[in-house]
């Protein structure tokens, strides 16, 4: 019974910070890739940044130098840490499991909100 739980949404300030989690259950945590995707009203699932099993990290262009994805194995959790954020960050945010057989799971995704 895999599940994936985010929390640390909310609403910011443009240039403000916020610190998402997402705590995984019900698999093998430290041997997945766990990823953090968004979608905005009426627009597609776009990939926010991603971290593998080694801890190689990657991120969307427009999130670089603002946002740092880390992973804590012994708690099973994901973290994305969001700096300097703006308007057009606003959107859900969805915590993404990849396993080593490339099967997706998707938590029930957390609400981010940046206006003034």
């Amino acid at each position: 019974q895999v599940q994936l739980v985010e929390s640390g949404g909310g609403s910011v300030q443009p240039g403000g910070s916020l610190r998402l989690s997402c705590a995984a259950s019900g698999s093998i945590f430290s041997a997945n890739v766990m990823q953090w995707y968004r979608q905005a009203p009426g627009k597609v699932r776009v990939l926010v940044a991603g971290i593998s099993s080694s801890g190689s990290t990657n991120y969307r262009d427009s999130v670089k130098g603002r946002f740092t994805i880390s992973r804590d194995n012994a708690k099973n959790t994901v973290y994305l840490q969001m700096n300097s954020l703006k308007p057009e960050d606003t959107a859900v945010y969805y915590c993404n499991m990849v396993t080593g057989a490339f099967v997706n799971y998707w938590g029930q995704g957390t609400q981010v909100t940046v206006s003034s």
